[in-house]
């Protein structure tokens, strides 16, 4: 009998030995990190609200129990049971049975209904019919993103159960070494934006962080996964995604293709976004005539292997690493990550990207962890002179260049992230707009902006808290303000738009690198009344920055395939501000206000300048170790 088998086995007497008489456990397994116990008395179970609890805690692992499926009661007949507990205007819009592991999944306009005070509801649920309920959430928005990938995880719901139980076995597997040490490898985004990418290596395991592309580079852009993975890709136990930027994840499904076979460890909005944003990787590369470094099915492929946590469970993913993960304030989604390694032996925290201070999206990103002995730190903004202007000075400036611009007859272009800016910008405008502070007019959303704010109202629980409020509980979701128009007719729409009368254009791609921006600069960017406004960074090499900079005149792929020179006559301007990251003083002070501060910090993910200026600084004002490493370095704590 293998360790892992002995274990449930113990388990199996233990859990027994503390449940009453009557109620009795058929099988225990690992399912991911999650011990799962069946029993034939799941009504008994649901009966006892804190039996669950108090085993978790004994145990201290994630339980979830489920139902023999032989003691369910039928399905036609538990749907009208479960209708009956659950009140009318929680808004179930379907309701799933999946006979296998005894779970109905319970889709609804608002889950917090179906789940009840403490979970009152759900185990209301189970004590009426048997069934473990699961709930998510009916999209306010509809959204093809989630509702493919719920259908696609729903297909492979069998490939998934063998995984996570694969999965399972490893992170409780027996330990091999009495070594004890900690190394982070530097694969990508080190003087550098983009190509985020780690190792954290122990006797034990191999821990992938992020695996992105390079946005502007003319380099091979996974050039660190062949490099430094390649074969080795196979001996990753587990791969952790900060958030979904194509930055930090585009090349996750690469790793398949090299061999890799484990879990990828997000949040559910990461998961869907990195989705969608993978797709639009590849289709962008076909249109350019790139050849894509994967195919469509290794993001299906990464999608399955997929184990969503959320922010503050402190999670096992390996048999000497535990995992948590904190809100990071930059996009929906995002994470600090927080690994604790051994048995006290040491901790380390990657900020993977951060903005500290309240948005309108989102609240601040979290640094209160009980230890931290090394940060890896991101740096975008990390340079001594990198202080973005104050957000409500930001939101002032573009209402005048919108007020000026429309004064003049002209059109407002915004290249925007289809994640995270845009939404920002969407609620600036319609507030603005609410207030009188600038003039009604259509908001024109092009490119993923439409389908990625429908991700957004999917998971109000990521978003700020009076944002969340707003949507949920005052039924006055700004996101469906009927200034906002989807751009879904293609050229023929652009060139109405173009014709008509002023309007604000949102638009990806948010550094000018592709995408439907280009059909606007072609359309608008002739025109001296209009004004093209970066709200967001823009790499070095790409077109974004150029313009930035001050090219008027710019090489363009025009309609035909043709390529020429565009010249451009609209008004560029920059409004800082609005950036996801945290400028030099809000990465100063998410170091500042750490308690305990770290013993070290390595300054990565921004150029060479940025990263040195961030690491002197915050050595002479905290006395603590600091590095700004190059890509390829390896770091060994303890």
């Amino acid at each position: 009998m293998s360790k892992v088998e002995q274990q449930l086995e113990d388990l199996k007497a233990t859990i027994t030995s503390e449940l009453p008489s009557d109620i009795s456990v058929s099988d225990v397994k690992y399912e991911g990190p999650e011990l799962v116990v069946y029993t034939r008395d799941p009504k008994k179970f649901a009966r006892n609200g804190d039996l669950i609890r108090k085993l978790a805690s004994q145990l201290r692992k994630r339980i979830t129990v489920r139902p023999d499926p032989d003691v369910l009661s039928r399905p036609d007949t538990a749907r009208e049971d479960i209708l009956d507990v659950i009140p009318e205007e929680a808004g179930v819009t379907d309701l799933d049975f999946h006979a296998d592991t005894g779970e109905v999944v319970i889709q609804a306009e608002k889950p917090g209904m179906v789940i009840g005070k403490h979970g009152s509801t759900l185990r209301e649920i189970t004590q009426e019919v048997g069934w473990t309920p699961e709930v998510v959430r009916t999209p306010p928005i509809e959204s093809s993103t989630v509702s493919n990938v719920r259908n696609f995880l729903k297909q492979e719901r069998d490939d998934r159960r063998n995984i996570l139980e694969k999965v399972g076995r490893q992170i409780h597997r027996e330990e091999m070494s009495d070594e004890e040490w900690v190394r982070v490898t530097t694969l990508g985004c080190c003087r550098e934006v983009g190509r985020a990418s780690f190792i954290l290596s122990t006797p034990e395991t191999r821990i992938l962080i992020d695996c992105g592309d390079k946005p502007g580079s003319d380099d091979v852009p996974y050039l660190q996964v062949e490099e430094a993975l390649g074969a080795g890709a196979a001996t990753i136990d587990a791969v952790v995604l900060t958030h979904a930027h194509l930055d930090h994840s585009a090349l996750i499904p690469l790793l398949f293709k090299y061999g890799y076979d484990g879990p990828i460890y997000t949040t559910e909005p990461t998961r869907d976004l990195m989705g969608l944003l993978q797709l639009d990787y590849l289709d962008v590369a076909a249109k350019e005539g790139r050849v894509p470094p994967y195919e469509s099915e290794m993001v299906r492929e990464a999608l399955k292997h997929t184990i969503p946590l959320e922010y503050g469970d402190v999670t096992d993913i390996a048999p000497d690493v535990k995992l948590t993960f904190h809100n990071a304030g930059h996009i929906l989604g995002s994470a600090v990550t927080h690994f604790h390694i051994g048995d006290g032996l040491y901790n380390v925290a990657f900020s993977g990207d951060i903005h500290y201070t309240d948005t309108r999206l989102f609240n601040g990103a979290v640094n209160d962890f009980p230890r931290v002995e090394t940060l890896i730190l991101e740096s975008t903004y990390g340079g001594r002179n990198d202080y973005q202007t104050d957000q409500k000075d930001s939101e002032e400036k573009l209402k005048k260049v919108i007020n000026e611009t429309y004064e003049k007859g002209g059109k407002v272009v915004i290249p925007a992230f289809a994640v995270g800016r845009s939404q920002e910008m969407m609620l600036v405008i319609e507030e603005a707009m609410r207030n009188g502070d600038i003039p009604e007019m259509p908001v024109h959303l092009d490119g993923m902006i439409w389908e990625a704010t429908a991700i957004h109202t999917t998971y109000p629980e990521y978003l700020r808290d009076d944002l969340r409020d707003r949507i949920f509980h005052e039924d006055e979701n700004p996101f469906l303000a009927p200034q906002f128009n989807h751009i879904d007719g293609g050229e023929e729409e652009r060139q109405d738009v173009a014709d008509g009368d002023q309007c604000i254009i949102l638009s990806t791609s948010g550094m000018v690198t592709g995408g439907p921006i280009m059909s606007w600069l072609e359309h608008v960017g002739p025109d001296p009344d209009s004004t093209m406004v970066f709200v967001g960074y823009q790499a070095q090499g790409t077109l974004g920055r150029r313009i930035q900079s001050g090219w008027d005149e710019i090489p363009i792929n025009g309609r035909g395939g043709r390529n020429k020179t565009l010249n451009l006559e609209l008004d560029v301007e920059t409004v800082d501000g609005f950036s996801g990251h945290a400028d030099r003083a809000g990465l100063m002070n998410f170091v500042k206000t750490m308690n305990p501060r770290p013993e070290k910090v390595l300054c990565v993910h921004g150029d060479e300048s940025s990263t040195q200026d961030l690491s002197s600084s915050l050595y002479h004002d905290f006395n603590i170790r600091t590095f700004a490493p190059k890509n390829l370095e390896t770091f060994r704590f303890k």
